[in-house]
């Protein structure tokens, strides 16, 4: 049985149609939240399709309704809590770690667990790597938990920065990963190291800091960017903005691989360009 069979009957055959075909969970069998957007078409009958969400999903404890568009620098949005516990902090399970988080706190997003491990997997034994934007901790854990590595993660929100404390830990992680809470900008120069892989997660202002990335990756460094590119063009500005900045570097830079990974906005995607400093 599916969200429309539950809510045959509470709403018109028109108001069905236009029902949100998904929306994410975050959690775990015990307790998740599940995240929605509601067409303007079915305002007034929010709480109906929540309980609707929380009765197919027995684990879902709450639903949250997106009431604005990430802002600001710790890329949060605003939620209206449209049914369930107002706690809304829940731990993720994602392949074999788990997560805690507050998805009204931090910025998180579980469809991104794929193109984790796919990052996790390109990753060799004994590569230092930094994770700039590191929310709470996610990549970071996932490539720890697959290679014997040293893992630092820069990340500027503070809860975010203390969920990435407490999933570490959890993990039994403490010795693979270092994490620095601060502004990428001044925090990566600071560390003193290079990198053999630098990763950018953010996907809308990390062009900004990709001055920063070229001055802490190796000679031969790998740097995974994740930028927004429009349906008719994924990659060409992405692509336009690395060899800018590598230029302005004095670098040479080798394009490896490029990726959609998922959508953003209609006719938007979050794409990933993987580039090699030569």
């Amino acid at each position: 049985m599916g969200l429309k069979e539950i809510l045959r009957g509470k709403l018109s055959e028109e108001e069905l149609k236009i029902l949100p075909r998904s929306f994410d969970i975050i959690g775990s069998r015990e307790k998740a939240v599940a995240i929605i957007e509601i067409p303007e078409e079915l305002k007034g009958k929010e709480k109906i399709v929540a309980e609707g969400i929380m009765k197919l999903n027995k684990n879902v404890k709450s639903v949250l309704k997106k009431a604005s568009e990430r802002k600001g620098i710790e890329r949060l949005r605003e939620y209206e809590l449209l049914a369930g516990d107002e706690n809304t902090e829940v731990v993720h399970k994602e392949y074999n770690y788990w997560l805690k988080l507050d998805p009204r706190k931090v910025y998180f997003s579980p469809r991104e667990a794929t193109e984790r491990q796919r990052i996790a997997s390109k990753v060799k034994n004994g590569e230092k790597v930094l994770v700039m934007f590191s929310g709470v901790a996610p990549f970071c854990i996932a490539i720890a938990k697959k290679k014997n590595v040293k893992v630092y993660g820069v990340e500027i929100n503070e809860e975010a920065h203390r969920y990435a404390r407490i999933n570490v830990g959890m993990n039994g992680l403490s010795d693979k990963i270092i994490l620095v809470r601060g502004d990428a900008r001044e925090v990566c120069p600071r560390i003193k190291e290079k990198f053999d892989r630098i990763i950018m997660p953010l996907p809308f202002g990390s062009e900004n800091f990709l001055d920063v990335a070229l001055k802490c990756i190796k000679k031969g460094g790998i740097i995974h960017f994740y930028t927004l590119g429009s349906e008719e063009n994924l990659y060409e500005d992405g692509i336009k903005v690395i060899e800018s900045e590598a230029k302005k570097s004095k670098k040479k830079v080798e394009i490896l691989e490029k990726r959609k990974v998922l959508p953003y906005a209609p006719r938007r995607w979050k794409v990933c360009i993987d580039f090699k400093v030569l």
